[in-house]
């Protein structure tokens, strides 16, 4: 036992993933060659190297195409369950997913909900990974489209459907998150939970936390990053106690942010708000939901005792229902006791 195992081994919950970010590379090569799909290159190793956005967007495009019926949608899910619990000790995740990017190829709502539920069920059943799916609105879309999800999401009821978020390719110049106020009411007065990607990049201003707080009232916070660049925007989500759900390496990778002290996930973590780690999209940057506390949490200056709490922030913020979340937290305290103890007696005999 040493730290990188302990980082790695500590149970995490996952909530801010996107459900094709899941897909292995191996399965998007073997996808896109069989329907025929379009890549810049089939080569493991580059295809994941972006000179910019139209590359990234290359790859992420490719994988909806290349999902065109139930059976592979099942598969992308099992295997992605598989992949995290080896990576990161994954225990329980939650998924979004467009509807409409499914729908612009002939895979309906219930369908997709059914086939992703197909597969992360048989996964519960063999690895005991629970999950949850949020449909997500798609902000490079009009306003009406995203109230037209809500009422499709509300029309075809899933017991794993659990809320709504807002994702997708943020604007050049930012936006405005109320534009979607209407969806958000609709959702809540139906008792949907709700987050919103807001602040997660230096054209998203601050005041959008505010906004996703107070206008929009969700339940948690997707990125949020600006937070800490206002003390007033601060200061109202520490009031909210609101959950942020954060990503380390996709500020890397989308905005070039270096791990360091100065990060600004290390000072929501120092400024007191319920954080927790995520991988948003794990195979398209390169990493996992271990990669994320092994190698990001230290070099932005966090230790063991940030992890942990970092770790069980996630249980405590999922939408589960409270007999599970009771249980994941029993099972979380449980094992961090046992990784404790492992971790002071190989310190021990190392001296």
């Amino acid at each position: 036992m040493n730290r990188d195992d302990y980082l790695r081994l500590i149970p995490k919950a996952e909530l801010h993933c996107h459900f094709v970010s899941t897909m292995r590379v191996s399965t998007l090569l073997e996808l896109c060659a069989e329907h025929r799909v379009p890549l810049r290159t089939d080569d493991l190793d580059s295809l994941l190297d972006y000179e910019g956005l139209p590359d990234f967007l290359d790859v992420f495009n490719a994988a909806h195409h290349a999902l065109t019926r139930g059976d592979e949608i099942a598969r992308v899910a099992y295997e992605g369950v598989e992949d995290a619990v080896r990576s990161g000790n994954l225990r329980y995740r939650e998924y979004f997913v467009n509807p409409d990017n499914f729908a612009d190829r002939g895979i309906d709502y219930p369908s997709l909900i059914d086939a992703m539920s197909d597969g992360l069920l048989q996964a519960e059943r063999d690895f005991g990974v629970g999950f949850g799916i949020v449909p997500s609105i798609n902000r490079s879309l009009p306003a009406s489209a995203a109230t037209q999800m809500v009422r499709t999401v509300l029309d075809h009821p899933r017991d794993r459907v659990l809320g709504i978020g807002k994702d997708d390719i943020t604007p050049e110049r930012g936006e405005d998150p109320r534009r979607f106020a209407e969806a958000y009411a609709l959702a809540r007065r139906h008792g949907l939970r709700t987050t919103a990607h807001v602040g997660e990049n230096l054209t998203m201003p601050p005041e959008n936390v505010l906004i996703a707080l107070d206008e929009l009232q969700v339940d948690r916070v997707d990125h949020g990053y600006r937070v800490v660049d206002d003390e007033a925007v601060l200061e109202r989500a520490l009031d909210a106690g609101v959950p942020f759900v954060c990503t380390p390496h996709s500020t890397a990778m989308l905005s070039g942010w270096e791990f360091s002290d100065a990060h600004r996930i290390a000072r929501m973590v120092d400024a007191g708000l319920r954080v927790t780690f995520a991988t948003d999209d794990a195979v398209f940057f390169k990493t996992d939901i271990g990669k994320e506390y092994v190698e990001a949490l230290p070099r932005m200056g966090l230790d063991l005792p940030d992890a942990v709490r970092i770790a069980r922030t996630g249980f405590e913020a999922a939408w589960c229902d409270d007999a599970e979340r009771s249980r994941l937290l029993a099972d979380f305290d449980g094992l961090v006791t046992a990784l404790n103890a492992a971790l002071r007696d190989s310190e021990g005999h190392g001296a």
